[in-house]
């Protein structure tokens, strides 16, 4: 099992899961995870020169930065493209089966928005890879303590449960969701054995998560 993004909310919630649930996880980031397991294996990476991975099934990436954090759209276009695009093409070059990456509702690579395109690019350039399946997790507002500060997201958290009144019916989608109920969908994903490109919103991952 191969990780990328670990370090990150809902990168951390999923490999809580899979150390209990796979016998081996092996995390690539560019930290660490700061985590402690015997079925845990890290390699600190430069995404930009990424080596060659250990050979695995599934591989699952929560790759993912802000305008805020990164400072402009050239670094967050590295981070949230280029990075996810070396990650997945290094774990294809190793025969993964199945790519499972954390993307956002409302990717386009059509978009008018910055953000909604590159995510939407990204789908459509690790689609391209050829992966057996492909499972691209769309959630709305990501809810959880993160270890960086995002005044925006902190305030639409703290909305959240009064944004979440107006979310219903198909609005659904765009409402706020848990990481630890996105990191559950991940864990139930993996290992699917249905083949095809597979997109899973708020709805969907709430039953997934059980």
């Amino acid at each position: 099992m191969l990780i990328a993004g670990a370090s990150g909310l809902v990168g951390r919630e999923t490999l809580l899961r899979l150390l209990g649930w796979a016998t081996a996880v092996v995390s690539v980031g560019r930290r660490s995870t700061g985590a402690s397991h015997d079925a845990l294996h890290e390699i600190i990476v430069d995404f930009a020169a990424l080596p060659v991975l250990p050979a695995s099934d599934v591989a699952v990436c929560a790759l993912g930065t802000t305008m805020a954090l990164a400072g402009s759209a050239a670094a967050f276009r590295a981070v949230d493209h280029d990075a996810v695009l070396a990650f997945a093409t290094a774990a294809k070059a190793t025969d993964v089966r199945q790519f499972v990456l954390v993307s956002a509702i409302g990717a386009d690579p059509a978009s008018r928005v910055f953000y909604s395109r590159v995510k939407g690019e990204i789908e459509r350039d690790v689609a391209a890879l050829g992966f057996a399946r492909f499972d691209i997790i769309q959630p709305g507002l990501i809810l959880g303590p993160r270890s960086q500060r995002r005044p925006v997201e902190a305030l639409m958290q703290r909305l959240a449960p009064l944004l979440g009144l107006a979310m219903i019916g198909p609005l659904d989608r765009y409402a706020a969701i848990d990481a630890t109920v996105v990191a559950r969908a991940i864990v139930a994903l993996c290992g699917a054995m249905e083949t095809g490109l597979w997109r899973h919103d708020n709805r969907a991952m709430r039953v997934l998560a059980g």
